[in-house]
């Protein structure tokens, strides 16, 4: 007999109430919560004859059953997976609609089919659908198990009986749906409990799984924020219509190094994977233009040399101009600051423009460096040394602060033909001279003021 009550559920944040109010209690959204209509199914309690366990960490085996990481060939992928797929594990990929998240992931089983049993399960494609796509990704012969469904019970149960099932991706999480509730699919209820089925049938069977998710107009990963709880690791796929490189990012592993990045670049045949990203950034770089500098990067373990560009031009206006693409507002005001109260530069009638050329997005400090470098270019209109790159941190004193990972940013720009570092200087050595650095064969020129790059 099933008997079937209605409830409240906010939107936002996943919690639920018994009343309809204009504001949800727990997170203060507004107008988010929604009526949903729960089953609850009377079902005989079963005697549970196992019991609870207990072992030492060195009683666990390291890899149970001889079970390794799923290499799946694709450099880029496997590099922000932290080395490959680890079995048992759980992975959320998040991205704009139309930027490549189940041209990426099909790509990902068919190089893995050859090695491993795949299955892919898609909630908002037909069979024939998924074909037309891989005959235009050229993979249309990978043994990959295809279905399409939505029914989280009957997609676990037929997982469960593939044998030796190595990987399964669901596209998307939102479109699947739990018998035991009566709620549509992409509510929070059915979120939540579709995500819970899945994982829970991995970590018993030990095979992984790929759930594709959706994102809001903010861009955050639709659904109930438990969901990224839940699983092991979240990647978010993102990138510029305008611009044919995409990037894997990594928000969050727990069996590798966060903030690591994977670039691709799309074209007619799917994704192909950029080994070199720092020269696809650097391509159109000219060194004899004032206004530009390079930064020296690193996300993740990946250095990443990355062209900033600036422009200073008189302002009308009252309060002039700030804009900055691909970096904070408020971290450009503070260099402007520091500019003008510690090095004398004042740019309080003058509009400026900030932009990291290609379009890509950079949040580390290091970068503070190179982007008052580019400032300062563009104020006294002289380009910059040529062969020259910056990275450091700056402090409101209008102190150089170091940067970690200053050896693989050296060995980087190295094999670019760039000659010329400008960077922090250590505190234990003289800041007049001039060194090259150890392992490489580039001249560090070693800064403690922002005022000495003037």
């Amino acid at each position: 007999m099933t008997k079937a009550h209605h409830r409240f559920v906010c939107q936002e944040c996943g919690t639920w109430s018994n009343k309809w109010s204009g504001r949800c209690d727990a997170c203060g959204a507004w107008n988010r919560l929604v009526e949903e209509a729960v089953s609850q199914r009377k079902q005989a309690l079963k005697k549970i004859d196992s019991q609870t366990f207990f072992q030492t960490l060195n009683q666990v085996d390291e890899n149970p059953d001889g079970q390794k990481r799923l290499i799946s060939g694709m450099d880029e992928f496997d590099r922000v997976c932290g080395g490959g797929l680890v079995p048992g594990s759980v992975i959320l990929v998040g991205g704009d609609p139309g930027i490549g998240k189940s041209t990426l992931l099909l790509q990902v089983v068919a190089a893995l089919s050859k090695t491993a049993n795949c299955a892919y399960v898609s909630g908002e494609e037909a069979l024939s659908q998924l074909r037309l796509r891989a005959q235009r990704l050229q993979v249309n012969k990978a043994a990959v198990h295809m279905a399409a469904a939505t029914q989280v019970d009957d997609i676990v149960t037929a997982l469960e009986h593939l044998p030796n099932l190595s990987l399964a991706v669901v596209d998307s999480i939102q479109t699947m749906a739990v018998d035991a509730l009566d709620s549509a699919a992409g509510t929070v209820s059915q979120v939540r409990s579709s995500a819970q089925e899945f994982i829970t049938s991995a970590k018993k069977k030990g095979y992984s799984v790929i759930l594709v998710g959706h994102v809001t107009k903010e861009g955050t990963l639709a659904g109930p924020r438990v969901l990224e709880h839940m699983v092991d690791t979240v990647l978010y796929f993102e990138g510029e219509r305008n611009y044919d490189y995409r990037i894997l990012r990594s928000i969050k592993n727990r069996y590798g190094a966060t903030d690591e990045i994977g670039v691709f670049s799309m074209g007619d045949q799917g994704l192909a994977e950029v080994k070199n990203p720092s020269a696809l950034f650097l391509a159109n770089h000219q060194q004899d233009v004032s206004g530009t500098a390079i930064f020296a990067g690193v996300e993740g373990t990946r250095p990443l040399l990355l062209e900033i560009q600036a422009l200073v031009a008189p302002s009308y206006l009252a309060s002039p101009r700030r804009t900055a693409v691909g970096w904070d507002n408020n971290r450009l005001a503070m260099i402007l600051a520091v500019l003008e109260s510690r090095c004398g530069l004042s740019c309080a009638n003058r509009d400026i423009y900030l932009n990291v050329a290609g379009g890509l997005k950079i949040s580390e400090p290091a970068a503070d460096l190179a982007v008052a470098a580019a400032i300062i270019s563009a104020l006294k209109n002289q380009p910059m040394p040529v062969g020259s790159f910056y990275f450091g941190e700056i402090g409101l004193t209008g102190e150089v602060r170091p940067v970690s990972h200053q050896e693989i940013r050296l060995k980087e720009a190295e094999k670019l033909g760039l000659t010329k570092a400008f960077c922090a200087a250590n505190r234990q050595s003289d800041t007049g001279k001039k060194a090259v650095s150890t392992s490489t064969s580039i001249q560090i020129n070693p800064l403690r003021y922002l005022l000495e790059l003037i």
